[in-house]
């Protein structure tokens, strides 16, 4: 990747449901260190756009590029983990957090990376979380601590670039000022970037270096 290269590139996205364009005509690009706030009214279909970004939905008109590449030519499991979306409401498999956070290396394209106890019990304390979170029962955890869960699970693997939908919708404010706080610090480190979406225009401008409205593209 040369140094002047952007991580992500969106060109010309549109969505369309039913005969409706949401949106259409996203362009934007995304530096290594930056976050991008991604705005919109309920309803205009941010949820959507990220989806798009990691193919999670087909793209119905534009494309997407990481580091110069399509999706296709990194291959779709290489591609998302590269470029790794985070829903509002985390899916949690049975067991304990700690098991959760080990079964992601069973995936054959983690296959060279190991779970790694310090790293997350570092991030645990930065949460303002003991290492006993590692024990408790993953269906069990609230939605702030699934939240939490989903966090840790994404940054443990190293994914350069996050799409973070309302990843602190369900924490109180220490908490969220804590993972505020992590995904700062995430950032700082060569070659990461995030979308980040929220509800809370003043947690926007708190973390964002700058916004994209999506209203500008109906």
């Amino acid at each position: 990747m040369g140094p002047s290269q952007p991580l992500l590139v969106a060109n010309n996205l549109g969505r369309c449901l039913g005969e409706r364009w949401l949106w259409r005509g996203v362009s934007f690009d995304l530096a290594a260190g930056e976050c991008l706030g991604l705005v919109a009214p309920s309803g205009a279909g941010k949820t959507l756009l990220m989806r798009n970004l990691v193919l999670l939905d087909p793209c119905q008109q534009g494309e997407v590029r990481f580091a110069g590449k399509t999706p296709a030519e990194w291959t779709m499991p290489t591609y998302r983990t590269q470029v790794m979306y985070m829903p509002q409401r985390p899916a949690a498999l049975d067991g304990t957090v700690q098991e959760n956070l080990e079964r992601v290396f069973e995936l054959a394209v983690y296959g060279q990376q190991h779970f790694d106890p310090d790293k997350i019990e570092s991030w645990l304390q930065q949460l303002g979380r003991s290492p006993d979170f590692l024990h408790l029962q993953a269906a069990r955890l609230s939605g702030g601590e699934a939240q939490i869960l989903a966090l840790l699970r994404g940054l443990q693997v190293n994914p350069p670039v996050l799409l973070l939908d309302e990843p602190t919708a369900s924490l109180d404010g220490d908490a969220t000022t804590r993972v505020e706080g992590l995904l700062s610090n995430w950032l700082q480190q060569p070659d990461h970037a995030c979308v980040f979406t929220s509800h809370d225009t003043a947690q926007i401008h708190r973390v964002a270096d700058r916004q994209l409205n999506l209203g500008d593209f109906t």
